[in-house]
């Protein structure tokens, strides 16, 4: 689940340095070897697409690629299950916590062309709680990776569930997809809903019916 990879910098969090939360940092440094090796296959590639890689334009492109590349897919560093864990406390709350409207960037694996977008997560804690950034926290450790996001959802619901072990948890994501917006169909206006249910969610209508009345009100 958590395919940690030690040899990548830490990195995260929209340029805010949180280095003491489980290793989150600003992405200001990047791992050398692999930016050396992404930067001579990104110049290839410029050569194969007929571009002069010598032109000014494209000097400092394979570079500046190999290091946006890093931080695209950063999410193989960290092991969302710790990530709940570091922040995982008793507490004798039994309703609903939802965290909505929580921004996802992910790149689709089929054509590594972005899809962004929305996740709202609700689970009804027993015993447990977590701080409430680790849920976006996880979304994002799930969403910087290469993915789908029929299964990004079932990660999110799948990892909340085992960690916090909650009386239900729910997901769900609400996404744009470039790859069917810039190329293939393009259809600009198309969004794709997922949904992911556990317990309380999955077996009790109206706690269901809640979340979702909830997702879609403007109570902020």
């Amino acid at each position: 689940m958590g395919n940690k990879k030690k040899d990548k910098v830490k990195v995260v969090n929209n340029g805010i340095d949180t280095k003491e939360d489980f290793g989150y940092s600003r992405l200001d440094q990047y791992n050398q070897e692999a930016t050396e090796k992404l930067q001579h296959h990104y110049r290839e590639i410029l050569k194969l697409l007929g571009e002069d890689v010598q032109r000014e334009g494209l000097l400092k492109t394979p570079e500046r690629v190999a290091r946006a590349i890093q931080f695209l897919t950063h999410g193989y560093d960290f092991d969302p299950h710790d990530l709940l864990k570091t922040s995982k406390f008793r507490e004798d709350y039994t309703q609903m916590v939802l965290v909505k409207d929580i921004e996802i960037y992910s790149l689709c694996e089929h054509h590594m062309i972005p899809f962004y977008g929305k996740a709202h997560v609700g689970y009804i804690p027993d015993k447990h709680i977590t701080g409430l950034s680790k849920i976006a926290r996880v979304v994002d450790a799930y969403s910087r990776r290469l993915q789908v996001q029929e299964r990004m959802t079932t990660q999110i619901r799948d990892c909340i569930h085992k960690t916090l072990e909650p009386i239900g948890v729910a997901v769900v994501i609400e996404a744009h997809h470039m790859c069917m917006q810039m190329r293939g169909i393009q259809k600009q206006n198309s969004v794709t809903t997922t949904s992911a249910f556990t317990g309380a969610f999955m077996n009790n209508e109206k706690t269901r019916e809640e979340f979702i009345h909830l997702i879609g009100s403007k109570l902020h």
